[in-house]
């Protein structure tokens, strides 16, 4: 992680700090398919939606926090988690995650998204309204703002854990809270337990949390280790207790709202089955609001982006600085570079991007992800020390599972 990550907190076992950087796991993690996803949890699984809830949980919360404990094991360090399958492979790995989270899928999954979202809420602009040159315009607009939260990434959890994930939450606590009041009876479910089951299982896959975990915990150990004075510094089970109770915090914050998202889904999307994804969770909201909450309903999906892309912004820049150029360039050059590189699909429109997310990266590169992380613990727990087949066994299976069905 960046070598000057400086945080202005001083208290590392503080309540305080837990809480803020609780809240800056949670804004980080929730991110554009964090509002949409369980909004379609809720409208597929219509009167099953705490079953449909509860599969989505495992996969997009539970799998998340399994990582976190990962990365504690390995101290944070994302090149020891991935070098155990060996030199030249875990960079092969480690440069296809940066790529997923950055260029290919994550970074453009939440401009498009984000502009979907907002467009009808902008004066003069509807979705009828959006074009090549308008979506140029927003993406231009949206990681310029990315950048400028970012360049001076000692500042990122101090941002995202004081200011904008206190915003993110009120909105949506306001847009959940009169949902849930003003509930009537729940959609059908589309299908019968075990469809439901199996469908947001595998929806929670395309949160792509799991990858998220990885990475954002290296920030945030990072950050409490750059926190804790020298005397603590080489406290490694208190600083490990900390992010663990940090990262908790998080992910309980993110289970909540989760539910609460899915329960709107499941009262409040009839009539929306074949809706564009990207619109369902405005279309839901503006029932929910009105016209009149327009401003709560952009302002939730905007802090929910931005709060998202400035975490992967520092983890991409820091991989450009140090991995592809080895420090021969400064952070913000690097950040620069790693920011415009998203630029191209960012501008292809949502519906590409989000073929993409659930194509063969989502859910053949996932289990791998998920086989290394088990086999890591493992290792740290117990001294199992295979994992070079157990994650080659998974991705056979995982290919053949994919083309299949």
């Amino acid at each position: 992680m960046p070598n000057n990550l400086q945080p202005t907190a001083t208290n590392t076992g503080g309540t305080s700090q837990i809480i803020t950087v609780g809240l800056a796991v949670f804004s980080m993690f929730f991110g554009a398919g964090n509002l949409i996803y369980p909004i379609a949890v809720g409208m597929q699984s219509g009167q099953h939606v705490l079953l449909g809830t509860f599969a989505f949980t495992i996969t997009s919360v539970v799998l998340p926090l399994i990582g976190l404990v990962a990365m504690i094991l390995f101290d944070g360090d994302y090149n020891q988690f991935f070098g155990r399958l060996g030199a030249n492979p875990s960079k092969i790995l480690i440069f296809c995650c940066m790529v997923i989270i950055g260029p290919l899928i994550a970074m453009p999954r939440i401009v498009t998204l984000s502009h979907v979202m907002v467009a009808p809420f902008i004066p003069l602009v509807s979705l009828q309204t959006i074009s090549p040159s308008s979506s140029l315009v927003f993406a231009l607009l949206f990681l310029g703002i990315t950048f400028l939260c970012t360049y001076r990434e000692s500042k990122l959890v101090d941002l995202l854990g004081v200011v904008i994930s206190p915003i993110l939450l009120i909105s949506l606590l306001v847009i959940i809270a009169i949902g849930l009041f003003s509930a009537g009876t729940p959609v059908s479910a589309q299908s019968d337990l075990v469809g439901v089951f199996g469908t947001n299982f595998l929806r929670g896959y395309e949160t792509l949390d799991l990858l998220g975990s990885i990475f954002f915990s290296s920030i945030v150990l990072t950050i409490i280790k750059k926190a804790a004075g020298k005397s603590e510094a080489d406290n490694h089970k208190k600083l490990a207790l900390i992010g663990l109770q940090a990262g908790i915090l998080g992910l309980t914050i993110l289970g909540l709202v989760y539910a609460g998202l899915s329960l709107q889904g499941a009262f409040h999307s009839h009539g929306l089955a074949g809706i564009n994804a990207g619109e369902l969770f405005r279309e839901v909201s503006l029932r929910i609001l009105g016209r009149s909450g327009a401003l709560i309903i952009a302002t939730a999906v905007l802090m929910a982006c931005l709060s998202t892309a400035m975490g992967l912004a520092v983890i991409i820049g820091d991989y450009v600085q140090k991995i592809v150029f080895k420090e021969r360039i400064c952070f913000v050059t690097a950040l620069t570079i790693a920011v415009a590189s998203c630029l191209p699909l960012s501008i292809a429109g949502l519906s590409k991007v989000l073929a993409l997310t659930a194509g063969p990266v989502t859910f053949i590169g996932y289990p791998m992800l998920i086989a290394l992380t088990f086999c890591n613990i493992a290792y740290k727990t117990v001294g199992f020390k295979p994992v070079r087949l157990p994650v080659f066994a998974t991705f056979v299976a995982a290919l053949a599972t994919y083309f299949i069905w």
